[in-house]
């Protein structure tokens, strides 16, 4: 399997308000909710990471200040340090940062998806991914590269099935449950999971700030032909909401968390 890691960079789309997790995101960007005491877009790049892939570009918005002082302190914060007062100097011991460069993108805080990543357009160079950044998964990142590469697009999307929100219920006769099921895939269909793979002429496909990426960008590229669906049957999870980030702690804090293969 060819080595795309030092080529292909990834694109996180982290601006938006998330106001159906309004109890976390009154006070910082969405993906700067921590489950299992770290960031969620932490949590994704580090997939990325595990695969190879250390190059991010992260879309801005909403309090996106916060992300740049996490990043600008993150290597501090992952190291052993002597702070001289008097000297006013900070001495690194013992470093346990990651391999990432990040380049971080203010790309307007009411821009839309599709905005967003046209924003960033000066910043690619060739294929890249593109992911949102909400949502965990235990897909394997280097078959799918490899798949779109195979089918010669300009863009693939990840299709996953999810689980139902709630537990789902099979009433029989005299309203005795006959089967309960805690959290069952959804009707059945395939949705648009993210964890996209691009090319650059998708660019063309993006007008303003205003684009919304899953509306006509994405249906125009499949009206020409130019987007696959990679199906991905396996673990993908999405935080939407506070009982989405508590189903998130609840995985890592018993050791259940299948997208941390680091």
């Amino acid at each position: 399997m060819r080595d795309w890691g030092q080529k292909v960079k990834v694109v996180l789309l982290a601006g938006g308000l998330g106001t159906r997790l309004s109890e976390e995101t009154a006070v910082r960007p969405k993906p700067m909710v921590e489950i299992g005491g770290m960031p969620v877009l932490w949590h994704i790049m580090k997939m990325y990471s595990h695969y190879g892939f250390n190059d991010f570009v992260i879309c801005l918005g909403y309090k996106g200040y916060l992300v740049k002082e996490f990043f600008t302190n993150y290597y501090i914060h992952n190291s052993d340090i002597t702070v001289d007062l008097c000297k006013n100097s900070v001495e690194i011991h013992k470093n346990a940062s990651e391999p990432w460069r990040v380049t971080l993108v203010d790309t307007g805080v009411d821009s839309m998806t599709g905005g967003r990543i046209k924003r960033i357009e000066d910043y690619i160079d060739g294929t890249f991914m593109l992911t949102y950044g909400d949502g965990v998964s235990d897909i394997d990142i280097r078959k799918l590269l490899e798949y779109h590469k195979s089918k010669k697009v300009t863009a693939t999307l990840t299709a996953v099935k999810p689980a139902g929100k709630w537990g789902q219920l099979e009433i029989g006769s005299g309203d005795r449950v006959k089967e309960f099921m805690e959290k069952p895939k959804g009707d059945g269909g395939y949705v648009n999971g993210g964890f996209f793979v691009l090319e650059p002429k998708v660019f063309d496909y993006l007008k303003g700030d205003n684009t919304i990426w899953e509306r006509e960008p994405l249906e125009r590229l499949a009206k020409d032909g130019e987007l696959c669906a990679y199906k991905h049957d396996g673990f993908w999870y999405a935080m939407d909401t506070l009982r989405d980030k508590t189903n998130l702690d609840d995985m890592i804090a018993k050791n259940k968390a299948p997208w941390m293969k680091w």
